[in-house]
């Protein structure tokens, strides 16, 4: 898969079959790389068994893809995500560039309320502080909270995370529904985070009903995928929606070398 987002040329890509796409909408990138495989084995998808390796997807074609794979008739599939050693400029990695613009990822729109007098969001923050601070600044009213990553995937990167998160402290402001402001979640493990996605949403939900829920993905791999299974299994044809401050342009090569690989099966 090549995302055009990362700028590769022609002469760049690998040698063999590949999908290359330049469309900027993960349905349409998605359903074209479904159209692709199924046109490859010549099999529909329903009928294939599948591993997806989700390391370098950009995370709103990561979060669409377990809607439409359930949209397609997929029962089950593997996920595997490999962990870096190390950032590579450490807390001052840059994964993003270029402009942003806060949307909702396609398929996870929900039934938007028109009262927002109790908006709530959730982040999960990550190393990029500015997709944190655009995606607050985007909701400003709303009562935000945070998840980091804890246990994170190496030692030194929960405090890189937690020092970048901090620089939108300011957009992220005070909740006024909680007495915390960040729960954790493992960076490795999206099960788990989709867990502590739905606790933090019956707290909420016990102090009063919420007008509008979003959430927001701006972390791991692993735990973007767990906001999705939790949208899946909790929050269809409800007021929630997934937004994610879509850059027009990303880093290459952020990470450097290979830790571990894990495997997941989604069912």
């Amino acid at each position: 898969m090549i995302h055009s987002e990362y700028g590769y040329t022609e002469q760049e890509l690998p040698e063999g079959n590949c999908y290359v796409s330049d469309d900027r909408s993960e349905a349409a990138y998605i359903s074209g790389l479904v159209s692709h495989v199924e046109g490859t084995t010549g099999r529909s998808i329903d009928t294939l068994s599948i591993c997806v390796d989700i390391t370098g997807f950009m995370r709103p074609h990561l979060v669409f893809l377990p809607f439409y794979l359930k949209t397609m008739g997929v029962k089950k599939y593997d996920v595997l995500y490999s962990e870096p050693k190390y950032y590579a400029k450490k807390e001052q990695t840059v994964f993003s560039e270029g402009t942003i613009v806060v949307r909702q990822i396609e398929g996870f729109e929900g039934v938007n309320s028109t009262d927002q007098t109790n908006d709530f969001l959730v982040v999960g923050s990550g190393y990029d502080h500015r997709l944190i601070k655009a995606v607050a600044e985007n909701k400003d009213k709303a009562d935000k909270v945070q998840i980091f990553g804890l246990p994170s995937l190496r030692a030194d990167m929960y405090q890189e995370n937690v020092m970048r998160a901090g620089r939108a402290s300011d957009a992220i402001g005070a909740n006024k529904s909680f007495d915390r402001e960040s729960f954790f979640a493992p960076a490795n493990d999206p099960f788990i985070t989709a867990e502590v996605v739905s606790e933090i949403v019956r707290l909420r939900k016990k102090l009063g009903p919420i007008s509008n829920l979003y959430l927001s993905p701006l972390a791991t791999k692993p735990q973007a995928l767990g906001f999705a299974l939790f949208y899946l299994s909790e929050c269809i044809d409800t007021a929630t929606s997934i937004l994610f401050p879509v850059s027009s342009k990303y880093a290459r090569e952020t990470s450097v070398g290979l830790q571990r690989v894990w495997q997941y099966t989604v069912e």
